[in-house]
């Protein structure tokens, strides 16, 4: 793939995962357009990292579980670079609920989850399709977790929006070939912001792990930016995550 010629949306681009593979496609030579929704200073200090080192990044806001807002969005980079060839369905959120306590599901954590979840990430795959499909290539992936395969997560409503986002993947590999290809990436624990004020918790499961250490955010780059180059993958969810599911 050549890099330099390739336009990437990557939403919840400001930080963690979303940061780190906007500057990891932006090390490859991509143009970046980094979505955020509330974290704005994040987001441009994110596009600013890359435009000080050669590269080339807006910063975007847009509510991804807004259809509107998303289709807004990828109009104005295409007015900005042209088109969309590579999107990172990376923007979530979640709710730490105790997974047997069915009564703190309340119907807005489940409306709140799978807006952004799940819908969110078809909205930016809808809106880029018919940009991809006019230069007749196009890679997309979403990044689910391994909460979506074991049903067990920091809420049972965020367990069942990431298994949502696996079955979103197989069904959009379906309707988007053979122009554009869509797989997942699964995390399992990733030292980021979500791990705030549960440090130590994160440090004794690290070394629970086969591999002894909990992901960094540019593991799950890595694993993102090979997807997104693999012209004969489709469909498919990727587990980068240190060993814990085994």
């Amino acid at each position: 793939m050549d890099w330099s010629r390739k336009i990437a949306l990557v939403t919840g681009g400001g930080t963690g995962i979303g940061r780190a593979t906007c500057l990891a496609l932006a090390e490859r030579g991509a143009a970046v357009a980094v979505n955020y929704s509330r974290s704005r200073e994040e987001a441009e200090e994110t596009a600013d990292i890359i435009n000080r080192g050669g590269g080339r990044a807006i910063a975007i806001q847009a509510d991804v579980s807004c259809d509107a807002k998303v289709r807004s969005m990828v109009e104005h980079i295409v007015r900005t670079w042209g088109t969309v060839d590579l999107l990172v369905n990376n923007a979530s959120v979640t709710r730490h609920i105790p997974l047997d306590d069915l009564e703190a599901a309340a119907e807005e954590v489940w409306d709140e989850l799978f807006d952004v979840n799940v819908k969110g990430m078809f909205y930016c795959a809808r809106a880029v399709a018919p940009w991809m499909k006019q230069s007749k290539q196009g890679a997309i992936v979403n990044v689910g977790s391994i909460a979506g395969l074991s049903g067990s997560g920091s809420s049972l409503p965020y367990a069942v929006s990431k298994a949502a986002v696996h079955g979103l993947t197989r069904s959009l590999a379906r309707a988007l070939a053979p122009e554009i290809t869509v797989s997942c990436v699964a995390p399992g624990a990733v030292a980021t912001r979500w791990w705030e004020g549960r440090e130590e918790q994160m440090r004794r499961l690290g070394g629970k792990l086969l591999l002894r250490r909990i992901a960094e955010p540019g593991d799950i780059a890595l694993a993102v930016c090979s997807a997104l180059e693999q012209p004969a993958m489709t469909g498919q969810i990727i587990t980068v995550d240190s060993g814990q599911t085994l």
